[in-house]
């Protein structure tokens, strides 16, 4: 097993190590704790461990897996809301940057900015608590936060970049490119490997990534499973109380 393998589902890999204190379910289902992130996942594909995933989905809402593609078919008691491909690429070598930033530290104070920032954007599931996951920096201008980027499944060995995100009155000036630099060179000083997961349609940041030493390690599938609605249920929901 290489290293690298560890990466192949690492919501789990994440939850059953380094992060199990926000960690919700057992050894057979987990998933971060709602205010975190949605990302969870069975321990095998074995039926103890997806029933363990429907009943955690049914429980605590709509679970989000990441998984080597394609997709396993959603467990019994679950559906699948959705499902789309990632590149996960990991960084062997960084490039040398000349672009310029003037990067700050996000703390706890900054997080209504940057829950904002994430709704407006869209880079990927970011909840009230997200930035608490790791180290979060952004880029202001003239005292908004203008581009902000940070830490979020951290499995063994390795820290993911995440959180990428630049406000549209600012793109095009390199603060995206900044900001992972700076996370990456901060993820390898610790002595970890970096890695990140991007859309496969998004071809604009795949260019960015790789320009900074990223490579395409692999294609991931990303499904939301959420809870089984039946017909019957679905009636009693729509029907009048007595």
């Amino acid at each position: 097993m290489s290293a690298f393998e560890i990466l192949d589902r690492p919501a789990w890999a994440a939850l059953t190590t380094r992060q199990a204190g926000v960690a919700v379910g057992d050894v057979a289902a987990v998933r971060f704790d709602r205010d975190y992130a949605p990302f969870g996942g069975a321990a095998d594909a074995g039926k103890t461990s997806q029933i363990a995933l429907a009943a955690l989905v049914t429980r605590t809402g709509p679970v989000v897996v990441v998984e080597p593609d394609p997709p396993p078919p959603p467990p019994p008691g679950a559906r699948q809301l959705s499902c789309v491909q990632a590149h996960q690429m990991v960084l062997d070598d960084l490039a040398p940057w000349r672009g310029d930033a003037d990067i700050v530290a996000l703390t706890d104070a900054d997080a209504p900015e940057m829950l904002a920032l994430a709704r407006l954007t869209r880079p990927g599931p970011f909840s009230i608590r997200t930035h608490q996951l790791g180290d979060f920096f952004g880029v202001r201008r003239h005292g908004v936060l203008a581009a902000m980027a940070g830490e979020r499944m951290r499995p063994n060995g390795f820290t993911e970049i995440s959180g990428v995100c630049t406000h549209p009155d600012h793109r095009g000036k390199g603060h995206a490119a900044a900001l992972t630099r700076h996370v990456a060179t901060r993820v390898l000083t610790r002595g970890e490997g970096a890695f990140l997961h991007v859309l496969t349609t998004n071809t604009g940041a795949i260019r960015v990534y790789q320009a900074l030493g990223f490579r395409i390690r692999r294609t991931l599938s990303i499904a939301v499973l959420a809870q089984l609605v039946t017909r019957s249920r679905e009636m009693a929901t729509q029907s009048p109380h007595p």
